[in-house]
């Protein structure tokens, strides 16, 4: 009995921190290039503004949050915010921000006053771009939990909370280290490290916007722009890390500096102070450069470790003619979740899934992948259906509709005890499965 006990107790240690770890690791994914980013743009700011820099950086950062919020509160309480259709507008807006702030440079030459007003404002408007992009889905990770959780109180609700402080925390330093460093270096250098970093940054969010603009039908399907939304989807670590590497040419640069101190001094006094400054210089970059190494650990040992997927049930048997899969109900009228596939012509298994709902004689029926998370599936556990990678739980009566994590809604129709779901439209989403 001892022994048992030990064990139970070691494998609920083992889970609450690896939901410590996920949320951590989570948090970081989605904090960390904002808050680098937004550290090399407010130092843009205070590069251009002036002797009224910290108003644009104060009303940048205020502004970005108050928005975030306002958005997260409108996503998780109604039905009214488009996510991806609010991030195609973020990017025009960060867009448009990036343009006209270097026609400002180029044009004004001589009003430097005005110009630097004019660029400080298209910085902030940049920064509260990359608040209102990348902060939502960070605050929006609380109600997630709590959907599945039901309490404040339960220990995976506080211990995900715990892993998300934990990413702030490494993120937020990691974008202060690298404001810090970036406002000692040369106007020129330093923007030039910001213009590769937003660059970067701005690739990312048009693989995502040529994305959004086929799911939506907005542009006709064309195969190169679905290769570059796939690739960018697939790869949002990657953009990270070149947007960390990216920033860290600043501690670089700075440690290379340091090390050839030529300012001139009058007395010990203005000798004692230079010396403190280059040694809070070094600090600050020493600190960017540890952020980074913890960056990179946490973003591919412990994501790998965190994000561990549980084995999802086989597919099951179901009877398949030239033009249809067909699943009779009675192999799935016990209410638990059942996995069915049909193998295309290119040797995918396209699966879906059927749940009966409860007190109900209707079925939730659905690709075995969504729009958000992919093709990894879901489970049942303890009678709810769970998103394999974010570990979301779904309502088992909105299962057959489009939203969030639900799976992605299938054409079938039910036909004398049997569900009958086309061939054709198992084949036209076959791109989504290995």
């Amino acid at each position: 009995m001892f022994c048992y006990i030990q064990m139970a107790d070691e494998v609920w240690i083992i889970d609450k921190e690896k939901e410590v770890l996920k949320y951590f690791v989570l948090s970081t994914e989605q904090l960390l290039p904002m808050m680098l980013l937004t550290g090399l743009l407010l130092a843009g700011v205070k590069f251009v503004g002036g002797d009224i820099y910290k108003r644009f950086q104060w009303a940048a950062v205020v502004i970005g949050l108050i928005s975030a919020v306002v958005m997260t509160v409108f996503k998780t309480t109604t039905n009214k915010v488009d996510t991806a259709m609010w991030n195609v507008r973020i990017y025009a807006l960060n867009l448009a921000a990036l343009i006209l702030f270097v026609l400002i440079s180029l044009i004004i030459r001589k009003q430097t006053k005005i110009r630097g007003i004019l660029q400080s404002v298209m910085l902030s408007l940049m920064a509260v771009a990359m608040l209102l992009y990348f902060l939502p889905p960070f605050l929006e990770n609380p109600h997630t939990i709590l959907f599945a959780e039901q309490s404040v109180l339960s220990a995976t609700f506080l211990y995900s909370i715990v892993g998300m402080c934990f990413g702030l925390i490494l993120s937020f330093v990691a974008g202060l280290a690298v404001y810090k460093g970036n406002v000692r270096l040369s106007p020129k250098l330093g923007f030039a490290v910001m213009f590769i970093a937003i660059l970067i940054n701005m690739a990312n969010e048009l693989g995502d916007t040529l994305g959004v603009f086929l799911a939506k039908r907005v542009i006709k399907t064309n195969h190169t722009i679905f290769t570059i939304a796939v690739f960018t989807s697939n790869n949002k670590i990657m953009f990270t890390f070149a947007i960390v590497l990216a920033c860290l040419a600043v501690p670089a640069v700075l440690f290379v500096k340091s090390r050839h101190v030529n300012e001139p001094y009058e007395n010990n006094a203005e000798h004692r102070k230079i010396k403190a400054k280059w040694k809070n210089i070094k600090r600050w970059s020493f600190t960017a450069v540890v952020c980074a190494v913890f960056s990179f650990v946490t973003l591919t040992a412990l994501r790998v470790y965190a994000n561990q997927e549980i084995e999802i049930s086989p597919v099951e048997d179901a009877k398949v003619t030239k033009d249809s899969v067909i699943v009779t109900f009675d192999q799935v009228s016990d209410g638990h979740l059942h996995r069915f596939g049909y193998t295309t012509d290119k040797g995918k298994t396209v699966r879906f899934i059927v749940i009966k709902k409860p007190n109900s004689s209707a079925y939730g029926i659905g690709l075995d992948a969504c729009d958000i998370c992919g093709e990894t599936g879901y489970y049942e556990r303890e009678g709810q259906v769970v998103c394999n990678l974010c570990n979301v739980v779904m309502n088992i009566n909105t299962i057959g509709f489009k939203g969030g994590c639900n799976p992605i809604v299938i054409d079938y129709k039910i036909q004398d005890g049997n569900i009958i779901v086309p061939i054709a439209e198992l084949v036209k989403h076959e791109d989504i499965f290995k």
